[in-house]
């Protein structure tokens, strides 16, 4: 069963959080595929070159990220108070979201279904030690 009151495990729970800044866009109108061609290639960057890996990017989930990497950063300063020099990109993945299904019509009275992915996309910096 249960280990201790409700509040005693959220107090563990809370205790053992993440403290890295991050930002999360839900439900992006653009598939998980598409958005980790992106993610795959400021995986790992500093906080300067990923942007500018993403302002250069033609795909249309770079815009996205840029957004998130702005505000992520945006929050280690203000929240965190960390140093903007210092950040690197720690994590960044796309996760599913839900699908809209849509009616395409076909001939003689077929209709086939179109699918419109969405997804979950998460931006995690950390500082250089």
């Amino acid at each position: 069963m249960a280990k201790g009151h409700r509040s005693q495990i959220k107090r563990e729970r809370n205790a053992n959080k993440d403290r890295r800044p991050s930002a999360k866009l839900s439900y992006a109108r653009v598939s998980v595929q598409k958005a980790c061609f992106v993610l795959d290639a400021i995986r790992g960057k500093d906080l300067e070159t990923a942007i500018g890996i993403v302002t250069y990017n033609p795909r249309y989930a770079s815009s996205l990220v840029k957004k998130l990497l702005e505000s992520a950063a945006a929050n280690a300063e203000n929240n965190n108070n960390m140093d903007r020099d210092n950040l690197y990109v720690a994590e960044c993945y796309a996760n599913k979201g839900p699908t809209m299904k849509r009616i395409q019509p076909r001939a003689q009275g077929r209709a086939y279904r179109i699918e419109k992915r969405t997804s979950h996309i998460t931006v995690v910096l950390d500082e250089k030690r």
